[in-house]
């Protein structure tokens, strides 16, 4: 599996927050390319990049912090947030991203994750599925889906996406470990790649993902514990089998 160094951005600063609330935050460095070029020196091969800002207004916001760290770092980046429209698309790829991350748009409009797998591929169109009590999240975690996480899983399948990034909003910063259950059924139940995201807090909780040994589980995101120096870059990627 692949480690993903997270640099979330809000108001031009990398972040953290807490089960997905705004007003929860910790800034953990005022410029992200800093942060982004602090997990790349120590060892980061691929970068996660979400535009919380851009999350919340419906827009990219921070795209020239992406074109920064791609620009300057020999890794590829991910990067979600605000992408809503073929434009914000394109934007973000010309802007450097390797792959961008659809969220709210790929359950509202359906057309518009039609035709960006189309223009792009499903190699370099992932989907976010960000799930809260059971639902699937969408606006910045500010709303929530009425189908369930299940049906939703199966529309995106069945609509050509290969590749997932799933997040559960509920241990989102919370240090508290994955719910491996979940994670293990989740596996279970999809063809496409899958990148976990949610309450990784020590090392034990990457050992325990990496034993699952589901093929579908590919990558793990990992921010607040390499934030805050639970482990290091180094000793995830060992830990992964990377």
């Amino acid at each position: 599996m692949k480690l993903y160094p997270a640099i979330d951005i809000l108001g031009g600063a990398a972040v953290r927050l807490v089960k997905g609330d705004f007003d929860a935050k910790t800034v953990y460095d005022d410029d992200p390319l800093s942060a982004a070029r602090g997990w790349t020196d120590a060892g980061a091969r691929l970068l996660h990049v979400v535009d919380l800002d851009g999350a919340k207004r419906g827009e990219p916001v921070n795209l020239e912090h992406l074109r920064r760290i791609a620009a300057e770092l020999a890794v590829p980046v991910q990067y979600g947030g605000g992408l809503r429209s073929s434009e914000a698309l394109d934007a973000a790829l010309d802007a450097g991203a390797a792959r961008v991350i659809l969220g709210t748009a790929a359950f509202t409009d359906p057309e518009l994750l039609r035709r960006a797998l189309d223009a792009h591929g499903p190699d370099r169109v992932l989907v976010s599925v960000d799930v809260r009590g059971g639902r699937v999240a969408t606006a910045g975690w500010t709303e929530t889906t009425e189908p369930s996480t299940a049906a939703v899983l199966e529309r995106l399948l069945a609509a050509g996406v290969e590749r997932l990034v799933y997040t559960n909003v509920d241990r989102d910063g919370m240090l508290e470990g994955p719910d491996l259950d979940e994670v293990r059924l989740l596996a279970a139940s999809v063809s496409a790649s899958i990148i976990y995201s949610g309450g990784i807090g020590k090392l034990s909780d990457l050992v325990d993902l990496a034993g699952l040994q589901q093929e579908s589980l590919t990558g793990v995101i990992v921010g607040k514990a390499l934030y805050e120096g639970r482990f290091s870059v180094a000793e995830a990627i060992a830990a992964l089998g990377d």
